[in-house]
């Protein structure tokens, strides 16, 4: 599809409209510039990743090229609301996906185009988000599953399991992160790009003090070819030129090959692809006969609900996850395995001392006085 140019800096203010209105602030645009590669620069001039800048841009495009190409700018609420009517209907997509492609398509009208746009027109087309109990694997299922897995992916499992990581946190992890000597594990850049200080299992300290004298190894090896630079955030490649190539930033996690860094063009070793760990862990999770919907993120669920029935306090456990917000833990008090305040179900409390079935015999040698055969059963609540 076409990059629509913008207009220059000195053009005029396009009229009102019934959908939206042009705003007098920030109304200047680079010359020459393209939609799409000034909604992207927009997005990294708020440190928006580059997933989301490639999520958004997509939803952007699919939002032009469902309106037969019509220049955004000649468009409003009324188009925003045809385009997310279709995807619910035709395309039926859950509710964080809608949200999703909302957002993106706002964030081109206010920070690019800077229209605004009529909110109260908006709020039919924002759906609530329901809310979902985690899927919790018990401290057995969850041992069961990482016996099934083998290698770097056993390794990433437990830090999942044992530090409450998520997924992208483990795969980010650099060789600095990791401080055996306090045994604690920092986690750079977590959501909202905060950072935060997790445990450090035990269990881990011996095998990731191996995996790294393999990872030096191959870097190393990087090294001696010429290559072994690694991806800086924040311009730290200009502050510290050398920074690149020493072990302290490589990742933990390294990529199998060579990859070619998307904003700078510079081959260098990016850290395993997520997919190699999401299909480990489901393959592990058919292997060990675990009748549920497990994924890298059940780990986490699982590491929160385990440290809650342990008797930890709720505070610490959400500074361990990193939640801005006490109640997004709270959501862990709902599944563990006495419910939210360990309050005890009625039926457990009925207690019946013994069962008493009558079967009825056709052979005369085992029929009593009454005509039946009178067996004892422990009730299943007993057992």
């Amino acid at each position: 599809m076409p990059n629509f140019p913008l207009p220059p800096s000195n053009a005029p203010f396009p009229p009102k409209s019934p959908q939206g209105k042009s705003s007098p602030k920030e109304t200047s645009f680079t010359k020459g510039k393209k939609l799409l590669d000034q909604y992207s620069e927009a997005l990294r001039n708020r440190h928006y990743s580059l997933r989301t800048e490639t999520t958004y841009v997509s939803w952007v495009r699919q939002y032009i090229l469902f309106h037969g190409k019509r220049h955004p700018r000649e468009m409003g609420v009324a188009e925003i609301n045809s385009f997310i009517t279709d995807l619910v209907n035709r395309r039926d997509v859950a509710a964080s996906t809608q949200n999703q492609a909302i957002s993106a398509i706002l964030f081109l009208y206010r920070h690019v185009l800077n229209m605004e746009l009529d909110d109260a027109a908006l709020v039919p087309i924002r759906p609530t988000r329901p809310k979902r109990v985690p899927t919790v694997l018990s401290r057995d299922e969850a041992k069961r599953v990482i016996e099934k897995m083998d290698g770097i992916y056993r390794i990433m499992a437990q830090l999942m399991y044992g530090s409450g990581l998520r997924l992208m946190e483990v795969l980010r992890l650099r060789v600095k992160d990791l401080d055996f000597a306090n045994r604690q594990i920092i986690v750079r850049d977590g959501k909202g790009e905060n950072d935060r200080v997790t445990m450090f299992p035990g269990t881990l300290l011996e095998p990731l003090r191996l995996h790294l004298q393999q990872v030096k190894a191959r870097h190393e090896s990087d090294l001696l070819q010429g290559l072994g630079t690694v991806y800086l955030p924040y311009a730290l490649e200009r502050k510290f030129p050398n920074a690149s190539r020493e072990f302290a930033w490589q990742y933990v996690f390294p990529a199998p090959d060579f990859s070619i860094d998307p904003v700078s063009g510079v081959k260098q070793r990016h850290h395993l692809n997520e997919s190699s760990l999401q299909k480990a862990v489901r393959s592990a999770a058919r292997q060990a006969r675990i009748d549920k919907h497990v994924t890298c993120h059940t780990f986490r669920h699982s590491f929160a609900t385990h440290l809650l029935e342990s008797g930890y306090d709720i505070r610490t456990v959400q500074e361990l996850l990193g939640h801005k917000d006490v109640k997004t833990t709270m959501i862990y008090t709902h599944v563990l395995q006495r419910g939210g305040m360990a309050v005890r179900s009625p039926l457990d409390e009925i207690k019946e001392e013994k069962a008493e079935y009558r079967v009825v015999l056709q052979s005369s040698d085992s029929i009593n006085a009454a005509g039946s055969l009178l067996i004892q059963l422990p009730s299943p609540l007993d057992a």
